[in-house]
């Protein structure tokens, strides 16, 4: 035993280690392994309600929070939601085996369900009172109300993600959720325009349309402010194509399906067709039926939109990826060069630009179009930090023949993330999180809660160890 001591001193010394954190790095693998699972055991058993989740919860789980204030019977599906928290399981299963992260997984999967509507997607969120505001038209018929399917921050585009990975989890002989999935699948690709775009709603599959390029409207657009039922229109808000695109491809890869593949290369083909003319050929958040950019909520205007003209960018990269035709990277540089002429002094950018005049334009408090940012309402992101550079420099690693996708994390990386991720959890399982300054984003106050639980986080957490898990097993190869 002295000799093996020796050894070990020697062998840390040589490795620039103490000895105690070489029999540390030993034993770190089997530490990821159980604190991952506690972490889940907690979370499935004690957060989740009927399987589903929403973002935030107090530590006595008696408070929770989605987009807003939650009832004891509503869950999440708009991330950080039932979705992500369901995906974090799965990554967990793939690492490990371990059927307990895949009964969390189907639990969340099988809440998912219930609240599916007619139409084939989901709403933000799930309410299984039926006699709730919230509650919808869904398959199951635990519920009764609305059926407006939902592309809005990533709601469907997550929901139907999850259940496909949940799908092949399953071998695909969990019937319920295979039928989910694919119910699911075909009512997103009908709703699809045949220009390529998508709406922000739909309740079943969408009416055709002429297919023309986008223009400036002719018509005062600051006075043609009454849009009704925008969400019907062609829509990039927040991120949609980008959103949507790990969906389709998921989808192709997951049921070797050519049909969203197709649907990919359309989704470009209406990025090229919406990109704007000169002086300002990037992209806006909505367009009408002719093509011209348009209202949407009252703090919306018809302008160009620096947010969605990047993930406009990144989505026609990702689509070139996938397909090969560099006619979607043509749009890039014009694109790439007349937003760099939109940063403001500070080096931010605006949401929205003036058509044509190119003017920042902002709204006040009680939403009258200005220039002036100073009287802003403060529940909307009217300013950002661009990510001009990072999209420039994956444009030119495509154009070189590079793929312009991130190097896999590497051991050394995520041991020391996972050393970190463990040393947070608590004696129960959970990661705790701390309110800043009295807000979560997008939340009301707390009032007296000052600790929480992130469905974020767990995600987070739960799937880096998985990712450590994985790196470690193949490194003992």
């Amino acid at each position: 035993m002295r000799h093996c001591c020796t050894w070990l001193m020697l062998a840390s010394a040589f490795l620039g280690l103490p000895a105690d954190e070489s029999s540390a790095e030993e034993n770190l693998p089997a530490e990821a392994l159980s604190g991952m699972r506690r972490a889940a055991v907690y979370y499935s058993q004690h957060v989740a309600m009927r399987g589903g989740y929403v973002y935030y919860y107090s530590l006595d789980l008696k408070t929770r929070w989605g987009e807003g204030k939650a009832t004891p019977t509503q869950v999440w599906v708009q991330p950080p939601g039932t979705p992500t928290v369901g995906m974090a399981f799965v990554r967990a299963y793939e690492a490990t085996g371990d059927t307990v992260y895949l009964k969390a997984a189907t639990a969340a999967g099988e809440a998912l369900l219930a609240g599916q509507l007619k139409s084939g997607g989901w709403s933000h969120a799930i309410d299984f009172d039926p006699k709730s505001k919230r509650s919808g038209d869904y398959r199951s018929g635990l519920g009764r109300g609305k059926n407006y399917s939902t592309f809005d921050d990533g709601t469907t585009q997550a929901a139907l993600l999850f259940l496909m990975q949940l799908d092949q989890a399953h071998k695909f002989q969990h019937a319920a959720i295979h039928e989910g999935a694919q119910y699911a699948l075909e009512s997103v690709l009908k709703a699809q325009f045949p220009n390529g775009a998508f709406p922000q709603v739909w309740s079943g599959p969408v009416p055709r349309q002429p297919i023309v390029k986008a223009s400036y409207p002719e018509y005062d657009w600051k006075t043609e402010n009454h849009v009704k039922e925008y969400w019907n229109f062609y829509t990039l808000n927040d991120d949609l194509a980008g959103d949507i695109t790990p969906t389709l491809i998921a989808a192709s890869e997951i049921y070797q399906d050519k049909r969203p593949h197709e649907a990919l290369r359309r989704l470009g083909d209406f990025l090229l067709l919406a990109q704007m003319p000169e002086p300002q050929p990037a992209w806006a958040q909505q367009y009408n039926y002719e093509m011209h950019p348009c209202w949407a909520r009252k703090f919306e205007p018809p302008a160009i939109t620096g947010y969605e003209s990047q993930d406009a960018i990144r989505t026609l990269m990702e689509v070139y990826r996938q397909t090969g035709d560099k006619k979607y990277l043509e749009p890039i540089p014009r694109a790439l060069k007349y937003l760099q002429s939109c940063l403001l002094p500070d080096g931010q950018m605006a949401r929205y630009y003036e058509l044509q005049t190119n003017r920042p334009l902002y709204m006040t408090r009680d939403y009258q179009l200005t220039y002036d940012d100073s009287d802003a309402p403060t529940h909307y992101g009217w300013k950002h930090r661009p990510q001009l550079d990072r999209l420039q420099h994956e444009y030119d690693g495509l154009m070189a023949g590079k793929t312009g996708l991130p190097n896999p994390r590497s051991l050394n990386s995520l041991t020391k993330d996972a050393r970190v991720i463990l040393r947070e959890l608590d004696e129960q399982g959970r990661w705790v999180s701390v309110v800043d300054g009295g807000r979560l984003a997008g939340q009301p106050k707390f009032g007296d809660v000052r600790e929480y639980l992130d469905s974020g986080v767990f995600s987070k957490n739960i799937s880096r160890l998985a990712e450590y898990v994985i790196a470690e097993k193949n490194n003992r190869k």
